[in-house]
């Protein structure tokens, strides 16, 4: 009942928005049917393979396998950029994107996620902050000037018993050297920030705007175990005296006057669009 009156009070919220600020974190994605890493056993019932070698989503998602075995880093990498590229967003995607563009003062995305369903989705590339990058970018290991180059001209094949990569792996067409995804590894040092760069400072620049109006923050499928985006979600609200949303299954506690609620985004998202119809 506490989550049909908070759904209620939030389609109020978007109704009366002048600004929409969507924060995104992985949940977001597991309704157009991509894999729950959450906990070691989420990643092992999506790949098998590295259950069987006892590897976490946090052994993989490290940038020392490009220079151990780099095979086996594009075999994770090349699987992961073979299922995004195959995933559609699904129809919360859009009625974000709506709502969006309805509101006065627009919009902006700010997400972990490095998957790029936002674009895909329509959501332009100039607002979407990207705060781990993007797996359809990639940088060069030899640090030969080349900056971000887009991956999108490369395809991987990956053998998935082994989860390697087969030959050719992704090239730099300036040096030849290896290239690695444009993402935030844990304990990466080696990450070039710059592309998220820019996109912060035109994130910065849309929020400095919004004194006086009226913003609402739709958070999705944000966890705890990296709380990135669920501190924005909050620090924002905080700084610009706006509503939350907290939309997330499992983990949808916030303080009031925020709104929590227990359910997947493209349920809640679908929910709240039909009562804007009847509005």
């Amino acid at each position: 009942m506490q989550n049909m009156s908070n759904i209620e009070k939030g389609a109020e919220y978007i109704s009366h928005a002048e600004a929409i600020l969507i924060t995104a974190g992985a949940g977001m994605g597991v309704d157009s049917g991509l894999p729950d890493f959450r906990g070691n056993q989420g990643f092992w019932n999506a790949y098998p393979p590295y259950a069987e070698k006892g590897l976490s989503f946090v052994d993989m998602a490290n940038p020392s396998w490009f220079s151990r075995d780099p095979h086996f880093a594009w075999g994770f990498y090349g699987h992961r950029l073979n299922l995004y590229r195959n995933t559609k967003p699904h129809k919360g995607f859009e009625l974000l994107f709506k709502w969006g563009n309805k509101s006065s003062r627009g919009y902006f995305v700010f997400t972990s996620n490095v998957d790029g369903q936002f674009q895909k989705a329509g959501f332009s590339n100039d607002q979407i902050i990207e705060v781990h990058g993007s797996i359809h970018f990639m940088q060069c290991l030899g640090k030969c000037g080349i900056g971000i180059i887009k991956s999108d001209t490369y395809e991987i094949e990956v053998d998935e018993k082994t989860m390697k990569a087969v030959d050719p792996l992704p090239c730099c067409p300036k040096c030849q050297s290896l290239l690695r995804p444009n993402i935030l590894m844990f304990g990466d040092w080696e990450w070039d920030s710059s592309r998220e760069e820019l996109q912060r400072i035109r994130y910065r620049n849309w929020l400095s705007e919004l004194e006086g109006k009226r913003l609402v923050i739709i958070e999705c499928g944000a966890g705890t175990s990296i709380p990135t985006v669920r501190f924005e979600s909050e620090k924002i609200a905080s700084q610009h005296n706006a509503n939350v949303m907290r939309i997330n299954l499992r983990e949808s506690q916030i303080d009031y006057p925020h709104l929590g609620i227990s359910s997947g985004a493209e349920e809640t998202l679908l929910i709240i669009d039909n009562m804007l119809k009847g509005q």
